[in-house]
């Protein structure tokens, strides 16, 4: 939790080192630009919003308690503890930015610089506001598995589309092949050969 008063600013029950010297919170909406073939001014179209930014600033000193280096090294520990790979997740308590609709934030940058005519240090703290969005995930090549069932299944069943005509075509009885006749039989082609006869080289035909 990051709690901001007139006092100062807390992180996860933590105040923050330093001399509290401002909060910005700061909402843009997203505009795009439209090329037109002809025209020089663009075009632009709202599309949506921005997440909201908050920018505090703090200024670090030596005092007899606590060195400003050391300061710093707290706020950079609420940034980023060691071995910490992802920016956790903050309730941004702060009537200002309540107003404003933010209350969940990360930490998005920490910015510190040092100037040689002062003795202080400068800290600026960038929080982003934080949505949680649900994502669902899908198993990789379900949806071609769920397609090639599909045309199995196509494939596996008649065609449904026949024609009534057709239908009844089939269905019906469309007689048998014509019988052919025993290929054992004699032909006249057969027996006119069987009854020639030759006789001193002349063939002789059956009269």
């Amino acid at each position: 939790m990051i709690y901001v008063d007139d006092t100062g600013v807390k992180v996860g029950g933590v105040v923050l080192p330093g001399l509290f010297k401002s909060l910005e919170v700061k909402g843009e909406a997203t505009v795009e630009e439209q090329e037109v073939q002809g025209k020089t001014a663009k075009p632009k179209q709202a599309t949506g919003y921005e997440d909201g930014k908050i920018t505090l600033e703090l200024i670090l000193e030596d005092s007899p308690n606590m060195t400003k280096l050391r300061r710093l090294e707290i706020i950079q520990k609420l940034f980023q503890k060691p071995g910490q790979t992802k920016p956790e997740v903050h309730t941004f308590v702060s009537s200002h930015s309540s107003v404003r609709g933010i209350n969940k934030v990360i930490f998005k940058s920490l910015t510190s610089r040092e100037q040689n005519n002062t003795s202080s240090i400068a800290v600026t703290i960038e929080l982003w506001q934080y949505v949680a969005t649900k994502i669902t995930a899908t198993k990789k090549g379900s949806s071609k598995s769920s397609s090639k069932k599909t045309t199995a299944k196509s494939a596996s069943k008649p065609s449904s589309t026949l024609s009534a005509d057709y239908k009844s075509y089939l269905t019906s009885d469309r007689g048998a092949a014509p019988k052919t006749t025993n290929k054992t039989s004699k032909t006249a082609a057969v027996d006119n050969k069987n009854t020639s006869v030759y006789k001193n080289g002349i063939l002789r035909m059956p009269m």
